[in-house]
């Protein structure tokens, strides 16, 4: 298919060439031909250059198919440039749901840990402890055990009923055993060398306050006295701590803890 500028380098041509033949009549037979030189057979045609150059050229297009080529051109270089090797994409494409499934797993790996830290947190008992922060409870836990304490050890031979008293109203579980073996001593001497016994709470701490039970460490004095031919008193001071539980709205000793093995 003959190009534009091929056409119009032959209409020319054929223009130049009928010229030349309208004006070689108006010479004459006078006019004496001039000798012209033998064509050189090394010397190229123009005009088939012409021609080769013209079949050689690339096809003119109309402007609109320019727009079209270059606008397309132009999404091809920026689809290089965002894509490059024009395989990278692909292998996004195939990548991007197996990331995000993976992403998925370990999201919800990452909520089941939380969840269950969270819950051993709760069980744990220090932090379930109130004993800094529920002051009201604190309060009542103290001052109720330090007199339970002082009624349950201390001892007079003249009304032994009212330690076995005392015993019943501020004792629980394996401390009503621990009480009687810890002053099992003083009930065989009692009557003899007419003890008085006498526990003073001097101080406490409650360690450990989750709900309705407690743990509390006391400080306390007792005083010995025999009041038999001399009286005699012996002073001495006790640490011990004991577990309490709540019942309604007494607190009550459960154990008794003296440290000694």
């Amino acid at each position: 298919m003959s190009t534009t500028r091929h056409l119009v380098n032959r209409q020319r041509r054929l223009a130049t060439a009928a010229a030349e033949r309208a004006a070689a009549p108006a010479r004459g037979p006078a006019t004496p031909a001039i000798d012209e030189p033998a064509p050189d057979p090394s010397a190229k045609d123009t005009a088939a250059e012409d021609e080769a150059a013209d079949d050689e050229a690339p096809d003119d297009t109309g402007p609109a198919e320019r727009d079209d080529k270059a606008e397309a051109r132009e999404k091809t270089e920026a689809r290089e440039k965002t894509e490059p090797g024009g395989t990278v994409p692909s292998r996004l494409r195939v990548r991007l749901p197996a990331l995000l499934c993976a992403l998925t797993v370990l999201l919800g790996a990452f909520a089941a840990w939380e969840f269950t830290s969270a819950g051993s947190l709760r069980d744990d008992p220090s932090r379930r402890n109130t004993a800094l922060t529920d002051i009201g409870r604190t309060s009542e836990v103290k001052g109720q055990i330090a007199d339970a304490v002082g009624a349950v050890f201390s001892y007079n031979y003249a009304s032994p009923a009212n330690s076995d008293e005392a015993a019943r109203t501020h004792l629980v579980g394996k401390a009503v055993q621990q009480h009687k073996d810890m002053l099992a001593q003083v009930r065989a001497q009692g009557q003899k060398q007419k003890l008085v016994l006498t526990t003073t709470v001097t101080d406490s701490g409650v360690e450990l306050l989750d709900g309705d039970r407690a743990r509390l460490l006391i400080f306390a004095d007792q005083s010995n006295t025999r009041t038999g031919k001399s009286d005699e008193t012996t002073y001495a001071a006790a640490m011990f701590a004991v577990d309490a539980v709540r019942r309604g709205d007494t607190w009550r000793i459960s154990a008794i803890d003296t440290f000694t093995r």
